[in-house]
């Protein structure tokens, strides 16, 4: 009986230990940049949208192959595959020419997911790669469990950044399998000369995130038990990277001018935090002349996110709206809150669009009028708000916006709008996705569930 109610008053400590310190959102107190922080005239270089797997493969890979002198990867999600195979290969290439690589993988998700695997060690036992965990949870420490690392990004030298919302395995990065999450990141170019201001913000925010006390080196010691495994392993990617074709980009030819950038991120500690990156985009959108295009996967909505998303769309004469149908999402959770909070979200008062395309759409991106663009790992929903730490990019380019609006039109032709009586305006060439009888009445039941947890989603 006395080990029952242990072990009962161990699961209390376990559950309000994880739950209990994000269950009050915090508001913003803090100050926001002004909108001409981020409309500033000059030369910051050039840059591309990457909406393909295909594509964040091949700029990857010819960025490692170009590095000089350092390797700066933050990812949310590394898993085996052929694609990290690929990845890990060209990393130990510039790594044995004298390249310093540094990587900082979320520490749940690469306790799941990277494990033990042999390629991880081969990588992270070089004397010139060093990988860490942000935040690995400890079942002790319970308050571990949330507060996730969300960032994904790629720098390499003073040359390039590569930031959206991708992570990082087949199923975002390359073309080997048929199925393929749909996503977006934006590559800035640094050319001779242009202002690299963006380069130096995202550093600093590596440097604090690579020392933050919550983060710690993993795979930098090979248990013995592994050496033959970790050997062949370093072999198989030498061989592998020996057979890779990565192609010399004409990275002046693929790129358009861009006049500014400016970097935007959450707090980096592990509790929860005043939604700064919210706060930001939400005045940024305000200030639109015109028209905003907000591309989210999912929304899920505190009452301050819903006030600050109205006030947007009572200010700006065309605000647009796209997130993914609940069929067509791949965050259960946030798609059984949607079912639930759909006539919340209508009455913002934006042009609501949902995506009804064979698989989930993942980018994160915001139009701005016809010159700002925003590309990050933010998600409109109280997770990314108030819970983890997350990275978005600003850029002042025309010719880079009109790139965006392409892929968001490319978006809307596989999207229906939503009717003010919650159905949809018919749309010729696309139909309502359709979900099986057992996932609909999954996501009606955790739709009642959700509401208890509603703000870790």
């Amino acid at each position: 009986m006395f080990g029952f109610f242990l072990f009962a008053a161990f699961l209390i400590y376990v559950i309000a230990g994880a739950l209990l310190p994000f269950v009050r959102t915090r508001a913003f107190q803090g100050t926001v940049l002004p909108a001409s922080a981020f409309y500033q005239e000059g030369d910051a270089g050039r840059a591309m949208i990457a909406e393909t797997g295909k594509e964040a493969l091949d700029l990857r890979l010819s960025m490692f192959e170009e590095a000089k002198e350092r390797i700066c990867i933050t990812t949310f999600d590394v898993r085996p595959g052929q694609s990290t195979d690929d990845i890990f290969a060209a990393l130990l290439q510039a790594a044995d020419r004298g390249v310093q690589v540094q990587m900082i993988v979320d520490g749940m998700y690469g306790m799941i997911h990277m494990k033990q695997e042999p390629e991880f060690f081969a990588a992270g036992s070089h004397p010139n790669i060093q990988i860490r965990y942000y935040n690995p949870p400890s079942i002790l420490r319970p308050w571990t469990v949330n507060g996730r690392m969300h960032d994904k990004y790629v720098l390499v030298d003073d040359r390039f950044l590569f930031m959206g919302g991708r992570n990082m395995f087949d199923y975002f990065i390359g073309d080997y399998e048929e199925v393929k999450g749909l996503d977006r990141e934006v590559l800035i170019y640094q050319t001779e000369g242009s202002d690299k201001g963006v380069m130096d913000q995202v550093e600093a925010y590596f440097r604090e995130m690579w020392e933050n006390p919550v983060c710690s080196a993993v795979f930098d010691q090979v248990p013995r038990r592994k050496q033959e495994a970790v050997e062949a392993a370093a072999k198989a990617l030498q061989q592998r990277y020996e057979k890779l074709k990565i192609s010399r980009m004409d990275w002046e030819k693929m790129t358009v001018p861009i006049q500014h950038a400016e970097f935007i991120h959450n707090p980096t500690h592990i509790y929860g935090k005043e939604p700064y990156v919210f706060a930001q985009l939400t005045e940024l959108m305000k200030q639109a002349e015109k028209n905003v295009f907000l591309h989210t996967p999912y929304i899920v909505c505190s009452e301050d996110m819903y006030q600050g998303l109205t006030e947007v769309a009572d200010l700006v004469p065309e605000f647009e709206l796209l997130i993914n149908s609940i069929a067509s999402g791949d965050n259960v959770c946030a798609s059984a809150d949607y079912m639930r909070e759909k006539p919340k979200v209508q009455k913002i008062g934006a042009d609501l669009f949902e995506f009804m395309g064979e698989h989930s759409t993942h980018g994160k991106s915001v139009a701005i009028d016809d010159d700002l663009s925003v590309i990050g790992s933010y998600n409109f929903d109280n997770r990314s708000t108030y819970v983890d730490t997350e990275t978005m990019v600003v850029i002042h380019s025309p010719e880079l916006n009109a790139q965006l609006r392409e892929k968001f039109e490319a978006l809307k032709d596989q999207s229906l709008e939503v009717a003010e009586d919650g159905g949809y305006v018919p749309r010729e060439g696309v139909r309502e996705n359709q979900m099986p009888p057992a996932k609909q009445a999954m996501i009606k039941a955790l739709s009642v569930v959700i509401r208890l947890v509603r703000y870790l989603v």
